[in-house]
């Protein structure tokens, strides 16, 4: 495990309840941050993993909000704030495939008005609104945004044809928020391959113990290996911003 001396360093982190998020929240709260995790108000892996953390003697809050529903995204990141004393990291991890098995790209019927809100307000909408609410922190201190989109925003595949535009938007999201945001803030983004999580969508073979024969490094990634990655641009990489790292274990060499 990488590490860092994020001491006197706050953080919040979307989706944190689970997976690359709450990799992320453990990871940061262990090299010294501060840190709100956020997940649907309600969610009981939210409190458990709150209280797990706590109990090991790390500081983190919790952080209940929808990042899907405008309103309560502004009010659960001006709470985190406040509760946090300041804002230095934002880590936008949370997203939604919106469905519990792939939908093929040529089926644009199954690909309707519903599913494209869900998935925009929760994918996209939601970072931006936590970025945009965020941003005057994040200027005061000097902070970052690690953003997490996907493969699927560099390939059009994924879970469906929806999910991988909205991942796509986040991407030059990424981009546009580091012109805008500069010099204070920089704001960069990881592109996930396979992750062991559970993630809503189980695709065939999913859950195969050999999948990860296909990667070049012969493994499946963890979440600790992308919090690893969002480490690397929140508390590192001073030089770099508006960047998207592809993080598959050579999946797309």
């Amino acid at each position: 495990m990488i590490t860092a001396d994020l001491s006197k360093k706050r953080s919040l982190v979307t989706g944190g309840a689970s997976g690359i998020g709450l990799a992320t929240a453990e990871l940061f709260a262990r090299c010294g941050a501060k840190v709100a995790m956020n997940d649907l108000s309600g969610n009981p892996n939210l409190e458990r993993e709150v209280q797990r953390l706590q109990e090991d003697g790390l500081d983190v809050i919790a952080a209940p909000g929808n990042v899907g529903d405008a309103e309560d995204c502004k009010r659960m990141v001006t709470q985190a704030i406040a509760d946090l004393g300041g804002l230095d990291h934002l880590i936008n991890n949370a997203g939604t495939p919106g469905t519990k098995s792939p939908i093929p790209l040529s089926d644009l019927e199954a690909v309707d008005e519903e599913l494209w809100g869900r998935i925009m307000d929760v994918n996209l909408l939601g970072a931006y609104l936590c970025a945009r609410t965020a941003a005057k922190a994040l200027k005061d201190g000097g902070g970052a945004i690690v953003n997490t989109a996907s493969q699927a925003g560099l390939t059009g595949m994924g879970s469906s044809l929806a999910y991988a535009v909205s991942k796509a938007g986040l991407i030059n999201l990424t981009r546009s928020l580091a012109r805008g945001l500069a010099p204070e803030v920089r704001v960069n983004c990881i592109a996930p391959g396979m992750v062991d999580s559970p993630w809503e969508c189980r695709f065939p073979g999913y859950d195969s113990p050999d999948r990860g024969e296909i990667v070049p490094l012969k493994m499946v990634g963890q979440p600790s290996h992308y919090a690893e990655a969002m480490l690397f641009f929140a508390a590192g990489a001073s030089y770099v911003t508006g960047q998207t790292l592809l993080v598959d274990g050579g999946l797309r060499v």
